[in-house]
């Protein structure tokens, strides 16, 4: 069994001064911890994999493709793989669990 802790996850991408902490990769998936503060721009570019991400905190509008919702804590969103996608209007520091099928990199 793996198991994680979240106070020691955003520990640790804090500490490696970045926006995103793989913590766990697997034959079929990856698992990662992504954090952008308020006000801050997502740089993220499609990726090749099909993603779920899961609003641990914050609140902040995402765009998928050609549509726009708005997310907070407990959030989940499915991103196909290819589609363009960002978080925007980060009103409140964001936390997101990433899921990437099959592992991203």
């Amino acid at each position: 069994m793996k198991a994680f802790r979240l106070d020691e996850l955003e520990a640790e991408r804090a500490a490696n001064d970045g926006a995103y902490l793989q913590f766990l990769r697997e034959r079929n998936m990856s698992v990662g911890l992504y954090a952008l503060d308020a006000g801050q721009s997502d740089p993220q570019q499609p990726h090749h994999q099909d993603e779920v991400y899961f609003v641990v905190s914050g609140r902040a509008s995402i765009t998928v493709g050609e549509e726009t919702t708005t997310v907070a804590n407990g959030s989940v969103v499915y991103v196909p793989a290819g589609v363009p996608h960002r978080f925007h209007h980060i009103t409140e520091p964001l936390k997101v669990m990433v899921v990437f099928s099959p592992p991203e990199g």
